[in-house]
């Protein structure tokens, strides 16, 4: 049994980590400023803490509670508004890791683990799939500060002997991701489709993209655990999918009736991404198992039943408020 701190353990991608160590038996601390996060995503048997992890007080926690293990998840997760605003997209995802690497330092924690980003790190890739061996080239701040604290892990390898594992993740979707923020197609198509309202494909619709389910991810990250030696790992399928394909399979799947509608291009959108898994059937005996259809019936299903709870919820209290009348 580890103690294991969780940071941005009330997001999409944390929050399953979260659930899957707490069923491994471990020990589990959550930090999240709520910013992106849900406070009810957070399993009941983990210890919650809402801060933000640039926040004095974390130095406090990390004393009284002695990790085993960092799992380091919280970020301006935004590439859109990392382009707007580089200082704070800089502030959270530079400075606030560099403050937790300190802290692991400090305290002995035997492992830190990253989640950084294989879907702008490479930026326009020269093959296909790229492995990690690939020129890095992202061309959004988001991407250059994930890439920032990859290379400050390294420096605190080498000079105070932290270990690490860095995740570089495909464009992770399923459960419990946000289908009003800027990222996650999967999530925005679903919400949209289920609520009969039109979606809109960004550009032609040709861009690609690598579509992890986020049950894979959580087992990467179970199965590191084991790793002694520092290491950077694609978590990916190494299958690209357009958006259009994309589209027409939730079409399917929603039994809708929706047209592609396009609209105009993103701004220094990447064209195509994929990622090759090789080393993490190499090194963690780890490949994606759930199939983009599959995972697709699952999170749209997912959106179903919260939709139909909604619901449920509205006629309930309109009732209640007309029995008070």
């Amino acid at each position: 049994m580890a103690k294991i701190l969780v940071t941005g353990g009330a997001g999409f991608i944390a929050s399953h980590i979260v659930d899957a160590y707490i069923n491994n038996g471990d020990k589990v601390v959550v930090i999240d400023n709520l910013s992106t996060g849900k406070r009810g995503n957070v399993n009941l048997k983990a210890k919650f803490y809402h801060l933000d992890i640039s926040d004095s007080y974390v130095a406090d926690i990390f004393a009284e509670e002695k990790f085993d293990l960092i799992s380091h998840h919280a970020a301006q997760v935004s590439v859109r508004n990392s382009v707007a605003d580089p200082v704070f997209d800089a502030q959270t995802n530079i400075l606030g890791s560099i403050k937790l690497m300190e802290l692991a330092v400090k305290h002995k924690v035997k492992k830190f683990v990253f989640a950084s980003t294989g879907g702008v790190i490479y930026g326009e890739q020269d093959y296909y799939p790229a492995d990690e061996n690939h020129p890095l080239r992202p061309v959004s701040p988001y991407g250059v500060a994930k890439l920032a604290a990859e290379k400050y892990l390294w420096f605190y390898h080498c000079n105070s002997n932290l270990s690490y594992v860095v995740l570089r993740y495909g464009n992770v979707y399923g459960p419990r991701q946000d289908p009003f923020g800027e990222a996650g197609v999967v999530a925005i198509f679903a919400q949209q489709m289920l609520s009969r309202q039109q979606p809109v494909i960004n550009g032609t619709g040709e861009q690609t993209r690598d579509f992890v389910y986020v049950g894979d991810v959580v087992r990467a990250n179970l199965l590191v655990q084991k790793l002694s030696s520092c290491e950077i790992i694609n978590i990916g399928t190494g299958r690209e999918t357009s958006v259009n394909s994309l589209f027409d399979q939730m079409v399917q799947i929603t039994n809708t009736d929706f047209r592609r509608v396009y609209g105009p291009p993103k701004k220094g959108e990447q064209q195509r991404s994929v990622l090759s898994c090789e080393r993490a059937k190499r090194l963690l005996n780890w490949q994606p198992e759930v199939s983009l259809s599959k995972g697709l019936e699952m999170t749209i299903d997912y959106f179903r039943k919260l939709k139909e709870k909604d619901r449920r919820q509205k006629v309930d209290s309109s009732h209640r408020r007309s029995v008070s009348t």
